[in-house]
């Protein structure tokens, strides 16, 4: 059997191959995590698509290849059966070609290819169709990928010493992410009293030791680097902000703080409230909610707002489908269930794929102005940042300390032109601005 790495979305055409969780020889059980996967959109443990024995693999770690490719082979336990069968047993005149016994949704994915099954030589006795036992999870600890083995080597870490890390992976095994973090934790403890000295060397040492420290990119850093790149060097980005007076915003997130909290177990911020408004002013302003396509403009239907986050391996775009239809209440639980996935790295593929426009609040960071870059192929992505209290003109001639909020955007100018831009920026800061007592959450 050839597998080849599958089709995942139909905006991803790549993947890059993070590190191989099962090496040429093993027994491998269907379902099995095989290989992990990093793509543009989500990191994910690619399942093996039936049992057998992996007798080769194509693909090597960290090579980035398009989907469809065949990345390994296997032998399948579907040879043994066909072995059993006696000669005299005449073939069925008409038997339609075995079927898979995995669906699409048991595969997740997975595209693979069926070649003829290769019978077992040797002495032609008969053959268990028992498959062996299924590893232990302490004897699965000991299986380290060829990533784990290979940093090991490199920062001299005796497999001894990794059979003692409390590994985060299927079954407690030791992953690539385990090894970084005992690494750090090694390096952060101080170091131990240095034996007697010798007689110091004639030569001193090399004045730039230890002034710096390489760190290979991961998988996940390189993918982010290669989207930016392609946003800042293939998109036309223009640039706007705009103040929003959020006073009466934030009194209403007050008053309704204690009694969300008791109700939805959750804590209600600012970001539900101005996803909604997002939502209502992109049904007003479609140029916003449409992409590029060379010598077309596709404009979308759905309202699917991305929200940008940080996870532990570099930013994650979760994505809140048909934005427009939920209520604060409603975006609230949403924000706080991908949030939750993507601080865990459990992010599924539906969860990062589909998104028409991108929301980051860079305000939770401190920020006060910022210039993001369009997530392609969308056309804009607007940031809101930290709400200050200052004084501002209000009427004619008096003065109050409000509460104040920048809204940064940038979007592709080849879409739409400052007009279209401004009248979307206005129209969410005027939503923003009208939040009152009144205002529903349910």
């Amino acid at each position: 059997m050839i597998i080849e790495l599958p089709q995942v979305g139909e905006s991803v055409t790549e993947g890059v191959i993070g590190a191989w969780l099962k090496s040429v020889g093993d027994r491998v059980e269907r379902f099995d995590p095989l290989v992990e996967v990093v793509t543009d959109k989500v990191n994910m443990e690619m399942p093996a698509p039936a049992s057998g024995t992996l007798t080769a693999i194509l693909a090597g770690e960290g090579e980035t290849v398009p989907m469809g490719t065949p990345i390994a082979e296997m032998e399948t336990d579907a040879a043994e059966p066909q072995a059993q069968a006696t000669s005299s047993e005449p073939p069925a005149p008409s038997a339609p070609p075995p079927s898979s016994e995995a669906s699409a949704a048991d595969r997740i994915g997975t595209l693979m290819t069926d070649v003829a099954p290769v019978g077992p030589t040797g002495s032609g006795g008969p053959i268990s169709a028992d498959p062996p036992p299924k590893p232990t999870r302490e004897s699965s600890r000991k299986r380290y990928s060829p990533a784990v083995l290979r940093l090991a080597d490199e920062r001299g870490i005796d497999l001894n010493v990794l059979d003692g890390i409390a590994g985060t992976g299927r079954d407690g095994r030791v992953t690539l992410k385990d090894v970084r973090a005992f690494i750090e934790r090694r390096e952060s403890e101080p170091a131990p009293e240095p034996p007697p000295a010798a007689p110091p060397s004639p030569e001193p040492p090399s004045a730039d030791a230890g002034d710096e420290r390489r760190v290979p990119l991961s998988a996940v850093r390189r993918i982010i680097a290669q989207n930016m790149v392609r946003s800042a060097s293939e998109i036309p980005q223009a640039w706007t902000l705009v103040e929003v007076d959020v006073t009466a915003l934030v009194a209403r997130r007050r008053a309704i703080r204690d009694e969300f909290q008791a109700r939805e177990g959750i804590a209600i911020t600012y970001l539900p409230f101005v996803i909604k408004a997002v939502a209502e002013s992109l049904k007003e302003n479609p140029a916003l909610n449409s992409s590029w396509d060379g010598d077309a403009i596709i404009y979308k239907r759905r309202i699917n707002i991305g929200i940008a986050a940080a996870a532990p391996d570099g930013l994650v775009v979760p994505v809140i489908r048909d934005a427009d239809m939920m209520s604060v209440a409603g975006l609230a639980r949403r924000v706080a269930e991908l949030t939750d996935r993507a601080r865990n790295g459990r992010l599924r593929l539906e969860d990062v794929t589909g998104g028409t426009f991108t929301l980051n609040n860079t305000g939770a960071l401190g920020s006060v102005l910022s210039q993001p870059l369009v997530n392609p192929p969308q056309a804009a992505i607007l940031t809101t940042e930290t709400i200050i209290r200052r004084p501002v003109v209000v009427g004619d001639d008096g003065i109050a300390i409000r509460s104040m909020m920048n809204m940064c955007m940038s979007f592709d100018h080849r879409i739409m032109d400052g007009a279209e831009a401004s009248a979307f920026i206005n129209a969410v800061k005027a939503r923003l601005e009208a939040v009152g007592e009144d205002t529903g959450v349910y």
